[in-house]
């Protein structure tokens, strides 16, 4: 007979297992202040900032995350296939069911030692303002004389010269040559660019030289490299090594190129292709509000033109020469224009007249009857009485007439 078990084993769900995973990890005093060195493999930076790799060696991997506010205060950039030595804590992650290291400082293997001291330099300089914004100096739109402070033999040279013959071929390009690796190197960079500021007083200065490891950089790490750009006159551009190297003069610089092709070419930013476009542009311009000038004083002249011919004696003389042409057509004129006007006036008044003719009255029947006795005019019945004589006076002679009955 089998024997029957009181106590059910305990069933932990996903998110309670791990909940439970990442609590052992962050109580473990070991595995909250820990340094892994591995190789990184998967790096990623989107948009946010942060930082997602993977560490790993021979034989495993690790998921590392690194938050933005700690990848800012990096001095170099990680890329696949770098070594690097890893400080931080593990954690889970509990949405990926992962186990992962959550780094605060990162610094590439083997040279922990000056990774060190450049960190401690890059703070004080950073407390006592040295990388201030405040400080930057703009950069000169078309510098006329470029100080180069650089090594006189190294690819470094050559590469900024190409770029600004290129670029900017009517600016002046002054060396400072000077040692850029080993032991007197920051003495020579920092006579350099003092040397530049008393005799030459350029428009800007680039720092800088070719690529190569954090040894080899070593100068660029210099307080008093760093100060001397600080304390430049002319505005400092630095360009030092490859894209993924950072350096002290980096942040003190007013502006910093990734590579020495890329200071000489943030030197040029406005280019004499720029300034060609912007002549082109400026004629084009030019062009339009001349063109716009001349069509408004043609426009103008025109109007003084008509003024001119208005007012003009010739005009005048012309215009009473008309004038006078129409006053002798009008004289010759005039006495036919009167007689005309006196015959059509004499037309009327003898038509009038004729209306008035008492022959032609007579004509149209009618008689004038005037007494016999004395001549007067008959003009009402009562001018004559009964048995009186009267004389009609017919159109083509008179009659004798009495009157019989009134």
């Amino acid at each position: 007979m089998e024997a029957f078990s009181f106590h059910s084993p305990t069933v932990f769900s996903i998110s309670a297992l791990l909940r439970y995973l990442r609590e052992l990890l962050e109580t473990d005093e070991v595995l909250q202040d820990i340094w892994v060195r591995g190789e990184v493999s998967n790096f990623s930076q989107p948009r946010s900032g942060h930082l997602y790799f993977t560490l790993k060696d021979s034989e495993a991997q690790m998921r590392c995350v690194m938050w933005k506010n700690m990848a800012l205060r990096l001095g170099f950039a990680p890329r696949d296939g770098m070594a690097v030595e890893a400080h931080g804590s593990m954690s889970v992650y509990e949405a990926g069911g992962s186990v992962q290291l959550y780094i605060d400082t990162l610094r590439p293997a083997g040279e922990g030692a000056l990774f060190q001291e450049f960190l401690r330099l890059k703070a004080r300089l950073e407390a006592e303002g040295l990388f201030d914004p405040d400080h930057k100096r703009p950069i000169p739109v078309s510098p006329k004389v470029i100080g180069v402070v650089t090594s006189a033999t190294g690819a470094a040279l050559q590469d900024i010269r190409n770029t600004i013959a290129r670029r900017l071929p009517l600016a002046k390009l002054v060396l400072a040559p000077t040692a850029v690796q080993g032991i007197d190197a920051p003495a020579g960079i920092v006579a350099a660019i003092q040397r530049l500021n008393l005799r030459v007083r350029p428009d800007l200065i680039i720092v800088g030289r070719g690529g190569g490891s954090i040894e080899d950089l070593w100068a660029f790490n210099d307080e008093q490299v760093a100060r001397a750009i600080y304390a430049s006159q002319a505005p400092v551009i630095s360009g030092v090594g490859h894209e993924t190297d950072f350096t002290i003069a980096d942040f003190v610089a007013d502006l910093r190129g990734p590579t020495p092709t890329a200071a000489a070419e943030l030197a040029t930013a406005y280019s004499i292709s720029d300034m060609l476009l912007d002549l082109q542009a400026t004629q084009a311009q030019l062009e339009d509000e001349l063109e716009a000038i001349l069509g408004e004083r043609k426009r103008a002249l025109e109007q003084l033109s008509a003024q001119l011919r208005r007012y003009a004696p010739q005009t005048q003389i012309f215009n009473l020469r008309q004038r006078l042409d129409e006053l002798v057509l009008r004289q010759e004129r005039a006495p036919q224009v009167y007689l005309q006007a006196q015959k059509v006036m004499l037309s009327g008044l003898s038509s009038r007249l004729e209306s008035l003719n008492p022959q032609a009255v007579l004509m149209r029947g009618y008689a004038i009857i005037t007494r016999q006795a004395d001549g007067r005019l008959v003009s009402r019945v009562g001018d004559v009485q009964a048995g009186e004589g009267v004389r009609l006076q017919v159109s083509d002679g008179s009659l004798a007439a009495d009157i019989t009955k009134n």
